[in-house]
């Protein structure tokens, strides 16, 4: 039963490690080793079951053999007294009687057979299955940190993706102020030189005589030829 204590006590650290909310690289190859360990245990202790239920059949059948030798000795035994032989009689009970102790000795042991192997048949059903459970329990950690592992790479690649699209939409704004100064500044060019073309236009105009000057001498002489 040695066994079995350490398939217990194997399955229970398992657990107790399965239930923990982080679980690192290390802890896993440690429970890993400790299913291990506790698998090969509880297949040492099937062995171990396979033997003792061996050793029950060898009972059962020395059992047998025992009824039938007390059987025959007693069948002999009748015969021995109907001849009136005493001595070869009592010879005949005491091997009766010995054969009936190795009867009852052999009859204990199959029962302690019996009740050991069914004991060992519960133990070894409840570690297969904490074994069993076990097992899925770690098979889902390892899942869950797989998929933790690759959001955290996912979250990681997406935060510098978002600082290099932060980058170029800076870089993006100040190019666009650049050519919107630039544009500013040829437009300004452009209505400085407009308005030097409309003045030299109007002086020429003038100085033609096809267009009147605005001057205030112009002005007040308008004004005099109006009003005299």
């Amino acid at each position: 039963m040695d066994v079995l204590s350490k398939i217990v006590t194997a399955i229970k650290g398992g657990i107790n490690e399965a239930g923990e909310a982080l679980i690192n690289s290390q802890d896993l190859r440690i429970l890993d080793q400790e299913i291990r360990e506790a698998g090969e245990a509880l297949n040492q202790s099937k062995d171990a079951l396979a033997a003792m239920i061996a050793q029950q059949k060898l009972s059962e059948e020395k059992v047998g053999k025992l009824h039938a030798a007390i059987e025959e000795n007693e069948g002999y035994t009748v015969k021995v007294l109907a001849k009136g032989d005493e001595g070869l009689a009592r010879d005949l009970a005491i091997k009766i009687a010995e054969l009936e102790t190795d009867l009852a000795t052999e009859q204990d042991a199959g029962e302690s057979f019996t009740q050991s192997a069914d004991r060992m048949r519960q133990a070894i059903a409840k570690a297969q299955s904490d074994l069993q459970y076990m097992k899925s329990q770690v098979d889902t950690i390892k899942a869950t940190e797989n998929v933790q592992r690759a959001e955290a790479a996912v979250s990681e690649r997406h935060s510098g993706t978002s600082s290099k699209l932060r980058t170029a939409m800076e870089s993006l704004e100040r190019i666009k102020e650049k050519q919107a100064m630039a544009s500013a500044q040829m437009n300004a060019a452009e209505a400085l030189a407009t308005d030097n073309d409309d003045a030299s236009l109007h002086k020429r105009l003038i100085d033609a005589g096809i267009k009147d000057s605005n001057s205030a001498e112009d002005v007040l002489q308008r004004i005099k030829k109006k009003y005299t």
